[in-house]
């Protein structure tokens, strides 16, 4: 069993860095690289061509919209879905005129994500903690104006109408707080893809890898394996 971990906007493998040496036993870990093209689908096509033959696809946020969508264009590829802190629905028209006035106020060299945006993506006990703020800016300073250029247009649209498309194993995982995809949100995607589970991570808010690994890493795992003996029954 293989893992595929697909980052959220202006993140890189940082996210998953927690996370990583608790799940040695499942290799090869591969990072998809999302930062190249300006559509989800474009993104997809991108990752199931540097994927293993068979994986488990685990997306953070707007990677769980490019995991669904890579479930969707390969599903042969794809064994199971792991999907954390994402959302089946459509962009506000809020959220679009944020991404859009950030756009405009970006300068280069690009400095990372503001300090509040940062903040209003954490459970309200770390919004002061500057090592997890620094961690979260730097991610994104590294991918660079460019990629927050590209990734701030992109057009996320509902999958809601599909997601009974998606036929594999799947683990739904929720921040407690999070602010940014509210449990709505989890319970929708648990309530349109059949064979799912959906789990929540307590005092966590948006960013459940950085804020939460050990917990997270704890419900994977256990999922995981149930997923295994279940294989090994009917194998």
């Amino acid at each position: 069993m293989t893992l595929v971990f697909i980052p959220g906007y202006m993140a890189d493998e940082e996210l998953w860095a927690s996370l990583e040496a608790e799940l040695e036993d499942f290799r090869p870990i591969v990072h998809a690289d999302i930062s190249k093209d300006d559509s989800i689908a474009q993104m997809a096509r991108r990752a199931v061509a540097e994927a293993p033959e068979r994986s488990v696809v685990i997306g953070f946020s707007l990677g769980g919209y490019v995991a669904r969508e890579i479930a969707r264009q390969a599903p042969d590829r794809v064994e199971a879905l792991v999907l954390v802190a994402t959302s089946s629905w459509a962009d506000t028209v809020d959220q679009a005129r944020r991404k859009s006035s950030a756009v405009e106020l970006a300068t280069r060299p690009f400095k990372g994500l503001s300090r509040a945006s940062i903040q209003a993506s954490l459970h309200s006990l770390r919004r002061s903690d500057d090592e997890l703020i620094s961690r979260i800016r730097d991610m994104g300073i590294r991918l660079g104006h460019d990629v927050f250029l590209r990734q701030s247009g992109l057009k996320r649209e509902s999958d809601f109408e599909c997601l009974g498309e998606i036929r594999c194993p799947t683990l739904i995982v929720a921040g407690e707080q999070d602010q940014i995809r509210c449990r709505d949100e989890a319970l929708e995607l648990h309530a349109g893809i059949a064979n799912s589970t959906l789990e929540t991570i307590p005092n966590s808010g948006h960013m459940i890898p950085l804020e939460q690994p050990a917990a997270l890493v704890k419900v994977i795992r256990s999922w995981l394996g149930g997923l295994k003996a279940n294989l090994s029954e009917t194998t």
